[in-house]
């Protein structure tokens, strides 16, 4: 006779660990075992736009520097069009434009770092317009579910002011978490954007 349902017990949970790296971001992590990398390149080289630079750390709720961190980022190019064929306006983007990339935090600092193109506005729900932004899903020792978050620039405050996304955070000071500050180096834009993952300026994560 078949046992009821509950009866079967829940397994033990497991967090994420140094195995994230090997298996999704193996070049990355010193382990050169497939020809081609995925998400090395977001923008590729025939990318239209302003070529930026984006680093940031994972701080834990200890303010302690996060440094087993796998991030997953994905973004519209500098017009506003994804790579993807749920945006109806994907054939327009240009030639080897992805749009997604992967990306590990040092092991000895924590710190992470990537090259693309700045992206545009896209368009929103309900015909709202939504402020260039990237779109980052955070995954690390710890952490069971994936976080999802989004990073916008502090130089389009225009645009921020009208955002849905971010007019839906009350409170200035918790908006502020997503937004990245902007320098240069090197005679190219550098957008800083720490993510924290607990405490008092925890990061907005979203619920997608």
């Amino acid at each position: 006779m078949a046992q009821p349902l509950n009866y079967l017990r829940e397994t033990p949970s497991q967090t994420a660990g140094p195995y994230v790296h090997i298996g999704l971001a193996p070049g990355a992590a010193g382990f050169e075992i497939f020809e081609k990398q995925l998400g090395r390149d977001i923008a590729g080289p025939n990318a239209i736009g302003e070529r930026i630079a984006v680093e940031g750390i994972v701080y834990d709720g200890a303010d302690a520097p996060v440094k087993d961190v796998l991030i997953e980022v994905w973004q519209a190019n500098s017009a506003g069009i994804y790579a993807h064929p749920e945006d109806h306006r994907c054939g327009e983007v240009e030639k080897g434009f992805v749009g997604w990339g992967r990306i590990i935090s040092d092991f000895e600092t924590g710190r992470w770092s990537f090259v693309t193109v700045k992206p545009g506005s896209v368009p929103g729900r309900s015909g709202a317009t939504m402020a260039p932004h990237l779109n980052l899903w955070i995954v690390a020792r710890g952490i069971n579910i994936g976080l999802n978050t989004r990073m916008y620039f502090a130089d389009e405050e225009s645009l921020n002011s009208r955002d849905p996304i971010l007019n839906l955070i009350e409170q200035e000071g918790r908006r502020k978490t997503l937004i990245a500050s902007r320098a240069e180096r090197d005679g190219m834009p550098i957008y800083c954007f720490d993510i924290r993952l607990q405490g008092e300026a925890e990061t907005i994560f979203l619920d997608v």
